[in-house]
């Protein structure tokens, strides 16, 4: 697999870290009788950092792979 596809796999990580952030919240938060946005904002504090921060990691690593895939593509087509 070349650096843009493993790029292009560590931002869907990113996507989906995401969303399990904010399906986890909203299944901790399943049972409350009422829906608030000061109560989904509780339970995503309980979820926690965790998964923003592996989020932003993955993300951070799937453009830097994107960017390199390129710029090894346009001096790949400039030496030609």
């Amino acid at each position: 697999m070349n650096n843009k596809g493993v790029g292009a796999v560590f931002c869907l990580i990113a996507a989906l870290l995401m969303a399990a952030k904010y399906l986890a919240a909203a299944i901790f938060m399943s049972g409350v009788v009422s829906w608030s946005g000061e109560l989904f904002r509780s339970g995503l504090e309980y979820v926690g950092p965790p998964l923003s921060i592996a989020a932003g990691i993955a993300l951070v690593l799937g453009v830097v792979f994107l960017v390199w895939g390129i710029v090894q593509d346009v001096n790949a087509s400039k030496k030609k």
